[in-house]
């Protein structure tokens, strides 16, 4: 069955497919949230993918609160469930028919282009024009990895696949400039230019808006050339995955009273940073979101991307609640049962009941993701 054969505008022009890839705590579900919105402006219908090792995904329910249409794949990155990434597509067209679908692969996850990209245009390129593909960076956290600064950062097994996310791109995008300086930006496109030869590089702020209009229009407008296929050592990868811990849980949160909600949240992120940096943990990105009972539409989304950062609330609840429930998803370089250890400790200090608010762990999830076994791969000389 061909996928698009529900949607009457598919059925005379392809959909567009639009992957925005990058290392964890790049800022990609912020940035795709402006695109989304950006393309529901133009009256073009959107449909959204993410994607992640296990389940109960932070982004999945961002996205969700802000009224798109989100299929979530888990289990696997795209390169390991092709499948189950058609199959979301199908299901999407059946239910919203996008015009335009925007995936976001896992972020520890590379080799895109040939497990994704290239089958997608080989097994159903009449129906897809794949858009170039957009690697999302920190510009701290670049900085850090091409040795620019010093700083806190991984270790080089999990810096190879960050290497080799820049490395495939069509478009490095470094995100979040308003954290560099001009002479800062410019060192850096620089390594950029030197390391990864070829790759278009713009810079862009999703939080602030600037910059987002020559990225969306290149993404938008362009089609991803075939180049020669990059090579990839997937041992040395899957060594790299395997030093990251994944957890994944769902608190159910109940006050004796009404409390603040982003408040609560701000605590509980510190607390968990805290628990992390004595455990010698580097933190990847600790993603929170805080979904009132009550209420319809309203999130909570707080975030923290490096171990010398501030917890940041990119979405603050607009009233207090009495009910809720946490999601928490922390992806960091550290055995998965000091991540498990850190949110125990974390729930026992914030929401023991000391001040009211009691949580329960309702779902939990830890582990270190497996040797990436792709669907398919096509290798292009």
């Amino acid at each position: 069955m061909s996928i698009m054969e529900t949607s009457p505008v598919n059925a005379v022009k392809q959909a567009r497919y639009i992957m925005v890839g990058g290392f964890l705590g790049a800022g990609k579900t912020t940035a795709i949230c402006k695109l989304a919105k950006h393309l529901s402006e133009q009256g073009l219908r959107v449909g959204l993918i993410t994607n992640d090792q296990g389940n109960q995904l932070v982004d999945t329910a961002m996205l969700a609160s802000n009224g798109f249409p989100v299929e979530e794949i888990s289990g696997g990155c795209f390169c390991c469930r092709f499948n189950s990434l058609v199959d979301a597509a199908k299901r999407l067209a059946a239910d919203s028919r996008p015009d335009v679908f925007i995936a976001e692969p896992v972020g520890s996850c590379t080799d895109l282009v040939a497990t994704v990209s290239y089958p997608l245009r080989r097994i159903y390129g009449d129906e897809f024009a794949i858009a170039p593909l957009s690697v999302l960076i920190d510009p701290v956290r670049a900085q850090r990895v091409l040795g620019l600064v010093e700083g806190g950062k991984f270790s080089e097994k999990v810096s190879y696949i960050y290497r080799k996310q820049l490395e495939e791109a069509d478009i490095i995008v470094i995100n979040k400039r308003e954290l560099l300086t001009e002479p800062e930006l410019v060192r850096l496109r620089q390594a950029l230019a030197e390391h990864f030869p070829g790759r278009e590089v713009l810079e862009a702020s999703a939080r602030t808006g600037v910059g987002l209009g020559d990225w969306f229009q290149r993404i938008t407008t362009q089609q991803q050339v075939m180049r020669a296929t990059m090579p990839v050592d997937y041992e040395l990868y899957a060594e790299g995955e395997a030093l990251l811990g994944w957890l994944n849980a769902t608190v159910d949160l109940r006050g004796d009273e009404p409390f603040d909600g982003n408040a609560a949240l701000q605590r509980f992120a510190e607390t968990m940073q805290k628990r992390l940096a004595e455990q010698g943990a580097q933190i990847a990105h600790l993603k929170i979101t805080l979904d009132p009972e009550e209420g319809i539409g309203d999130l909570a989304v707080i975030n923290l991307v490096r171990n010398d950062y501030v917890p940041e609330l990119s979405q603050e609840l607009q009233d207090p609640l009495q009910a809720g429930q946490l999601i928490v998803n922390v992806r960091a370089e550290v055995a998965p049962e000091i991540l498990k250890s850190a949110l125990d400790e974390a729930l026992v200090s914030c929401f023991g009941g000391g001040e009211g608010v009691r949580g329960v762990l309702e779902h939990i999830e830890f582990f270190q993701p497996g040797k990436p076994q792709p669907t398919h791969r096509i290798s292009v000389p």
